[in-house]
């Protein structure tokens, strides 16, 4: 692929369940520089934080990277990615969202939400994994991509549920929140208006779907946990200071 990719991981103070955690601290450092250090471990290009935050534009200063201060009134990690492009100097045709409470994510699996974008028809490239703990088959906090494969390792997403789908004997996915997006696509989804049905599940990925965007999922093999909660903090702490920075399966 010779398109040009940036790296933005939107980061802010203000989450309801862990406030402040991307300056949580995980083995003596900020959750935002472990994710910082994973997406840069990906080699695919530049890597920005981008946040309203002048205690995070800091931490992320201070742990060698670069941040882009946006505006606090986002309504979505994506918008803040949006209007930190404008702001970065280097051209991109592919913009990689990356969430900023990932520390466990696998830098390859990064670099894996890029091969759906090899086929110029698709718009959005993101990732999956098999779901493979029973609980996690009906958990709402789990989302599940539906979506009729198109190749090795690689399916069309037809839908994004908290629900349990689809029906009947087969494997489910839990869909990984981190979105490989042309520039332009990027540009058209954050013009878009909210559709019914990203307000009614609150999964954003739908809002393309409905406009009809064409997202494709490359599935890997690991989920990376994702830091919501305190308890998910200690779990955080407990696998990167035991696993040497291992991703894990929750």
């Amino acid at each position: 692929m010779t398109d040009r990719v940036v790296i933005v991981i939107p980061a802010r103070m203000a989450a309801t369940r862990l406030p402040g955690k991307p300056l949580a601290d995980i083995g003596g450092r900020p959750m935002i520089a472990h994710v910082l250090e994973r997406a840069s471990a990906a080699n695919l290009g530049p890597v920005y934080i981008a946040t309203d935050s002048p205690d995070i534009a800091a931490a992320v200063e201070a742990a060698g990277g670069h941040a882009v201060m946006t505006r606090a009134d986002h309504p979505s990690g994506t918008d803040r990615v949006w209007e930190a492009i404008g702001k970065i100097a280097e051209a991109a045709d592919i913009v990689i969202n990356v969430q900023g409470d990932l520390p466990t994510l696998d830098p390859a699996d990064i670099g894996a939400a890029l091969a759906p974008l090899d086929d110029r028809a698709v718009d959005i490239a993101t990732i999956a994994a098999e779901i493979t703990k029973t609980e996690e088959r009906t958990s709402p906090h789990v989302v599940k991509m539906v979506g009729t494969p198109i190749g090795e390792g690689r399916l069309r997403a037809l839908y994004f549920t908290r629900a349990t789908a689809p029906a009947g004997d087969g494997p489910l996915y839990h869909h990984i929140g981190l979105y490989a997006f042309r520039r332009p696509a990027l540009e058209r989804f954050v013009l878009l208006p909210v559709s019914t049905l990203e307000r009614r599940e609150k999964l954003e990925q739908l809002r393309a779907l409905e406009a009809g965007m064409r997202i494709d999922v490359a599935l890997v093999r690991s989920v990376p946990l994702g830091v919501d909660t305190p308890e998910d903090l200690e779990t955080a702490r407990a696998i990167l200071a035991g696993a040497g920075g291992a991703t894990a399966r929750r």
